[in-house]
């Protein structure tokens, strides 16, 4: 990230994970087909595909736009949030399906896509799972602003269990409650609920309604998948619990080379063969802060980094608010990961705000959604070549 820079203690721990960790004629496999045979996981509500030809799952509308998407988050060519909207992450997953399979490249669901991804339309667009007890417990709290005050917390964690759903099936808190009307009902009659008790005073401890989200729950959710994990394949537990919550297998394909494009707005990444196996949708930077041209190496990686903030290195924040060391978290500065560069204080992570990827600007840094970068995390090594294009 532009004149951003990584705190200390998680250097320390990016020198010690080392520099090595920062169209044919057969049938494609399977979405998950690759990692079936590894030993599960306890991934929380894990999916379950059927086999290639096999019986269609069932599910309770017609979706096409969200089950095109699940199929191509599978097949590495990521929609961002699955919301079942031809927005820009999913046009630009489209493109990079067809770019991967000799269509022409036009970012639509034109005839000829349609008939390819006709393979997969036995994987439903949603499916119904039930809110295991481990990942409803937690502590769910507003985040102050203040970075002061972020420093004293023990992680910036989620402030909803909504928003750790969310995330674990790639979405937004707004896509679940348009999937489950019930708990949408319900979470209006919360949140009525507590703004007539802080409207009155004094403010009364009149009981709330029930959350709408908890454990037990039976929840329609995007069939997210791809999402089964070896964990003899991951040391590092932390990461290991990281990856589980956010659906995000270990098994992922090798990059020997990754390109973002300032102009499309995209990370693309190829295997050895050069074969484009994974495309995401990014933010690349500003006019304050562009993106730095040029070729770049992976220095390491850093899982659930902290992050070492100093007001005085951006130009839109006061440099009254100091320098201070943020706890790790799902919605800290860079998400989940960060994955450093040649480039000093530049680097390629997640993000808190999922929903701005591709829309918003950033410090110069390369941003994806908390899941995608965790993918990417996987995908890459200090041998994993690194090019910035116009």
């Amino acid at each position: 990230m532009s004149r951003i820079h990584l705190a200390a203690p998680s250097l320390l721990v990016l020198a010690a994970i080392g520099l090595s960790a920062c169209n044919s004629n057969k049938p494609e496999p399977a979405p998950s087909e690759s990692v079936a045979s590894a030993p599960a996981y306890a991934v929380p509500m894990v999916s379950n595909d059927p086999a290639p030809g096999g019986p269609a799952q069932q599910d309770d509308a017609a979706r096409p736009v969200m089950q095109a998407q699940v199929v191509l988050e599978r097949l590495g060519f990521a929609p961002g949030i699955i919301d079942g909207k031809t927005g820009l992450s999913t046009t630009n997953a489209v493109s990079g399906f067809q770019k991967a399979n000799g269509l022409p490249v036009t970012g639509k669901f034109d005839d000829a896509t349609m008939k390819l991804l006709s393979r997969w339309s036995n994987i439903a667009a949603t499916r119904v799972v039930t809110i295991p007890d481990d990942f409803a417990a937690g502590r769910y709290e507003p985040l102050p602003k203040d970075p002061a005050q972020q420093a004293k917390l023990p992680e910036i964690g989620y402030t909803s269990l909504e928003e750790k759903l969310a995330e674990r099936f790639h979405t937004t808190p707004e896509i679940l409650r348009g999937l489950n009307p019930s708990i949408a009902q319900q979470a209006a009659a919360r949140a009525a609920a507590e703004q007539q008790r802080k409207a009155q005073n004094p403010p009364t401890a009149n009981p709330l309604p029930p959350e709408p989200y908890r454990a037990g729950l039976q929840l329609r959710v995007p069939n997210t998948g791809g999402d089964r994990i070896d964990p003899s394949s991951v040391e590092n537990k932390d990461w290991l619990a990281t990856l589980a919550a956010l659906g995000v297998s270990d098994s992922q394909p090798q990059a020997s080379r990754i390109v973002v494009s300032k102009s499309r707005g995209t990370l693309e990444a190829y295997d050895k063969a050069d074969k484009l196996v994974a495309v995401f949708t990014v933010t690349t930077g500003s006019s304050r802060d562009p993106l730095p041209l040029g070729d770049w190496k992976i220095n390491g990686k850093s899982y659930n980094p902290e992050f070492s903030y100093d007001a005085s290195l951006f130009w839109d924040v006061p440099d009254s608010k100091g320098e201070h060391l943020l706890p790790p978290g799902p919605n800290g500065p860079v998400g989940v990961v960060w994955i450093d560069l040649s480039k000093e204080h530049y680097g390629i992570h997640g993000t808190p705000e999922p929903q701005t990827i591709g829309r918003a600007e950033s410090h110069g840094c390369v941003r994806l959604t908390n899941w995608d970068a965790a993918r990417l995390a996987q995908m890459v090594t200090g041998a994993t070549k690194v090019s910035f294009v116009s």
